[in-house]
């Protein structure tokens, strides 16, 4: 079990890491914290957008849509490798999972596949929403590869997690298929590169 990073230690910990970063409007203090508990966290998921566009969805994550407020996750990674920091505290991103999966991250071994919708991923887990149409035929550039990456490393290793605290917002609920595009086991590999 861990205590969520402070914000400031989360800024100081992706800079280690040389990831850029961006402070967007007062991502501080923005939060879903009044909808219940932050906390303990135990891992990174992993999100695409199904959106195009930097600024656009950058401002979509923190502002959210009309059937679900923002912010939509801790951060959105664009396409030019820049992390946008929108939220600190609960955030409106993996909405419930499968207990199961829970377990297998807290346990740092592989997850099973999810069937059950019986566990509250917003009080559990970090979220990284990355620009991607989700088609599959959208590409990942490198620089927002890597800079995906490096921000589940420097939170990695802030909690002393090893990379099997990164999951996939398809190995929490059979509800989603994001990320589309690379497979989650070689974006762990990248991680635990990192991570050494």
């Amino acid at each position: 079990m861990a205590t969520p990073i402070t914000a400031d230690a989360l800024l100081k910990a992706l800079r280690a890491e040389k990831v850029s970063v961006e402070e967007v409007r007062d991502w501080r203090n923005h939060n879903r914290n009044q909808q219940g508990p932050w906390g303990p966290v135990h891992g990174v998921v992993i999100h695409h957008t199904a959106t195009e566009g930097a600024q656009a969805t950058v401002d979509l994550v923190y502002d959210g849509r009309p059937d679900l407020p923002g912010p939509l996750a801790h951060a959105c990674v664009t396409k030019n490798g820049t992390v946008h920091l929108v939220g600190h505290g609960r955030a409106n991103h993996a909405g419930l999972g499968d207990d199961d999966v829970l377990r297998a991250v807290i346990a740092e071994r592989r997850p099973p596949s999810p069937d059950q919708q019986n566990a509250d991923g917003n009080r559990a887990f970090y979220g990284l929403e990355c620009v991607n149409l989700g088609d599959g035929e959208d590409t990942w550039p490198e620089e927002q590869l890597d800079a995906m990456a490096r921000t589940c490393a420097a939170l990695c290793r802030h909690h002393g997690w090893n990379a099997r605290s990164v999951i996939g917002h398809l190995e929490w609920t059979d509800q989603k298929v994001d990320p589309r595009g690379f497979t989650m086991d070689a974006f762990r590999d990248r991680v635990s590169r990192l991570l050494k």
